[in-house]
Parts: C-alpha cells; sequence; structure tokens
C-alpha cells in the first residue's frame, strides 16, 4: 500500500510542476528546486520504521549530491541558451554531474586521507 501511495504522490507533483512550468515557467522551476523528494523520501523512511542514523546518513547524501546537481542544471540552461537540442543538453548535464561527483569523491578521499 506504501509503494501505490508514494507512486500516486510523486505522480500528482510531477504533474502539477510540469501544468504550471507550462504556463508560468519561472514559477515552475521555483517549485521544482524545491526539496520535494528529500523531504518526501525523509517522510516516508520515517513512516517505514527507519531508524534515525540511517535518515541521517540520506541528509549528507543528499547535500553531497546538491553541488553536481547544480553543476548539471547550469550545463543544461547554458547549453539549451546556445541553442544545443534538449537531449544533447540533457546528456551534457548528466555528464557533467557524474564528472562532478567523481572529482568530489576523489577530492573527499584525498582529504580523509591526509586527515590520516
Amino acid at each position: 500500500m506504501h509503494l501505490f501511495i508514494k507512486i500516486m504522490s510523486s505522480a500528482v507533483i510531477i504533474a502539477f510542476v510540469t501544468e504550471l512550468a507550462k504556463r508560468f515557467p519561472v514559477y515552475g522551476g521555483i517549485v521544482a528546486a524545491l526539496p520535494l523528494i528529500s523531504i518526501l523520501s525523509i517522510i516516508w523512511l520515517t513512516v517505514q520504521g527507519e531508524n534515525t542514523e540511517n535518515i541521517n546518513k540520506f541528509t549528507l547524501g543528499v547535500l553531497a549530491g546538491f553541488p553536481a546537481t547544480a553543476i548539471m542544471l547550469i550545463v543544461i540552461y547554458f547549453s539549451l541558451k546556445h541553442s544545443i537540442h534538449i537531449v544533447w543538453s540533457i546528456s551534457l548535464g548528466i555528464g557533467a554531474w557524474g564528472l562532478f561527483l567523481s572529482i568530489q569523491k576523489f577530492i573527499i578521499s584525498g582529504i580523509k586521507v591526509l586527515n590520516l
């Protein structure tokens, strides 16, 4: 039952954001940037009895992924601004996201080694 409710609530949110974005693109973008997925995930993890330590780790993971997501959106924005097709813009954005996460992981592992 939880799975069905999660799927339906996600579908409603996506439908709402895309309809809002069709009429008011800036407001649609602002609503899409809200941490709705993170908040819903935290709520569902809590409802399903996940312990606070794992929810805390999840939240840290969201924070760790935020810079890469920002880079991805910046790349997509500038790609579209320079008339690159949407498929290529998204592909470039995803590539930048993955590259940034790899660089970030390398830097963090290097920092951990230095602290030893």
